[in-house]
């Protein structure tokens, strides 16, 4: 079982929820950090001290508030973490649900488990920890893990992130597809370009054209 937890949350109910977790598991080494640039000095700061953290349980959405940060949410702490200590164990901790954002964690960050947010949180919470610090197995909440098999039968290609790096500058639809017309990047007609957007909606869950190019940037794949 791990020995010295650390939990980056800026919601204080949930810290103790997390709090009365490790305890149930008699895990009494932990601290908190309600800013990502705290986690990120404490875990620096145990490495140096030769007193390494072996977990990071990590939010990936924090509320601005009037301080300035450097690290603004959890997918770019967790990516930062993983640099210094590649060996951590690190559990994502959250009510996102978007698949290619857990997908990148997995791929990208190699995170070792990832805990929907809900009703039965604590009960996945205990077992992900339970798995992940006896095994090199992955844990994700089955939930999001089911979710996250649907979504795969639809892949991003880079027509795609073209569409939306086009839409982030202002370009218009119709704009749009006169590019790629001219530089023949196909498919190019009106209504591919249309069935692109409207799946591209549907993965990210995107209210309208702009709430997906702000979703997509967000989650730094434009």
């Amino acid at each position: 079982m791990f020995k010295k937890v650390i939990v980056a949350e800026d919601l204080e109910d949930i810290n103790l929820a997390i709090e009365q977790t490790l305890k149930d598991l008699e895990i009494v080494d932990f601290q908190h950090a309600k800013y990502c640039d705290d986690a990120f000095l404490k875990i620096r700061k145990a490495i140096q001290d030769d007193e390494p953290y072996d977990l990071l349980i990590s939010d990936l959405s924090f509320k601005k508030d009037h301080r300035e940060v450097k690290i603004n949410n959890g997918d770019e702490l967790i990516q930062k973490v993983r640099e210094i200590q590649p060996n951590i164990k690190i559990i994502a901790y959250s009510i996102e649900d978007k698949s290619l954002r857990i997908k990148s964690l997995f791929d990208n960050s190699e995170i070792d488990a990832f805990v929907l947010k809900g009703r039965k949180s604590i009960v996945e919470l205990k077992k992900a920890i339970n798995i992940i610090s006896t095994s090199d197995e992955t844990f994700i909440s089955p939930e999001v893990a089911s979710a996250l098999q649907e979504k795969n039968n639809y892949e991003i290609d880079d027509v795609d992130i073209k569409i939306l790096k086009y839409l982030s500058d202002g370009t218009s639809q119709d704009e749009i597809i006169e590019i790629f017309k001219n530089t023949d990047i196909k498919p190019n007609s009106k209504s591919a370009v249309e069935k692109r957007l409207s799946k591209l909606k549907d993965f990210f869950k995107a209210n309208n054209t702009v709430h997906l190019v702000s979703i997509t940037k967000d989650m730094g794949i434009i």
